[in-house]
C-alpha cells in the first residue's frame, strides 16, 4: 500500500520509520486488547483469540486483529456459540485512542527529522486496521502523507527507493532482523537507527543474534538530541 507519489526531486537525506515499537508502543496497544478481551469474554476465549492471531500471522506474515476477529467469530458461530458482542471489539481497535500510544517525543522527532529531508512511515501490515493507526495516531499528518505500509516492507526497497530518492536514506526499527535484511540489500547507502524498546528489541534471543545497527539508542526520543548530520555516517554508533 502507498498513499503517496515520488517526490520530484533527489533528496539529500530520507528517513524511513517503522511505526510499532519505534514511534508508537504497539505493546501497550496489545495489553490494552487482552484485558479487554478477557474482560468481555473470559481468560478461555480471549487465549483463542491469540491463538487465531499468532496462526493467522503464521499464515500471512504479519500482525492482522481484524482478520483474527474474524476468524474468531467464523469459529464460535459454526459452533452455534455466536457473541454481538464481538461487535464491540471491532469498535474498540477501530477507535483506539493511538494518539495516546506515542511514545514520548515521537512527533518532534518527526518534526526535527523533517527539517533535514523528508519523513516517510513505512511500515508493515494489513490495509485496513495499519492505515487507520497511523492516521489516529497522527503519524499521517505528521510525515504529510507519506506513508507506505506492505505485507513484507524489506522486499519492497527497489519501490521505496523509486517513490522516495535520495543520497542516502535512514531506517529507524524496532526489529534488529528488518534492519540487517534491509542493509544487506541497500548496503552503505542505508543507515540503520535501533531503538531498544518494546518486546521484540528486548528479547534476550535476539541479543547478538543479527549484526549491530549502524546506531543504538535506548528510545526514539533519544534522537532530539542526536547529532543528526553526524548520524548519516555512523557505524555501529551507541547512544544511551
Amino acid at each position: 500500500m502507498s498513499s503517496a507519489t515520488a517526490s520530484a526531486a533527489r533528496a539529500d537525506v530520507v528517513f524511513l520509520l517503522d511505526v510499532d515499537n519505534t514511534l508508537l508502543d504497539n505493546d501497550r496497544v496489545i495489553a490494552d486488547l487482552r484485558r479487554h478481551l478477557e474482560e468481555a469474554f473470559g481468560v478461555a476465549s480471549a487465549d483463542r483469540y491469540w491463538v487465531i492471531f499468532e496462526q493467522l500471522r503464521g499464515e500471512l506474515g504479519y500482525a492482522d486483529y481484524l482478520g483474527a476477529l474474524q476468524r474468531y467469530r467464523n469459529q464460535i458461530e459454526h459452533s452455534g456459540n455466536g457473541d454481538h458482542r464481538l461487535l464491540q471489539v471491532s469498535s474498540f481497535l477501530i477507535d483506539y485512542p493511538f494518539a495516546d500510544r506515542l511514545y514520548p517525543g515521537a512527533l518532534e522527532v518527526v518534526d526535527r527529522l523533517s527539517g533535514f529531508g523528508p519523513t516517510v512511515i513505512l511500515s508493515d501490515g494489513d490495509v485496513v486496521f495499519q492505515p487507520r493507526k497511523v492516521w489516529r495516531s497522527g503519524l499521517w499528518d505528521a510525515v504529510q502523507g507519506r506513508v507506505l505500509i506492505y505485507v513484507h516492507k524489506e522486499q519492497m526497497l527497489d519501490q521505496v527507493q523509486r517513490l522516495y530518492p535520495a543520497r542516502r536514506h535512514v531506517m529507524v526499527d524496532d526489529k534488529q532482523r528488518l534492519l540487517a535484511a534491509m542493509k544487506e540489500v541497500m548496503g552503505d547507502h542505508l543507515v540503520t537507527v535501533f531503538p531498544r524498546q518494546g518486546h521484540y528489541a528486548l528479547d534476550p534471543a535476539n541479543v547478538g543474534r543479527y549484526p549491530a545497527a549502524d546506531c543504538t539508542i535506548d528510545a526514539i526520543g533519544d534522537l532530539l538530541k542526536l547529532d543528526i548530520g553526524a548520524l548519516f555516517g555512523a557505524a555501529s554508533k551507541e547512544f544511551t
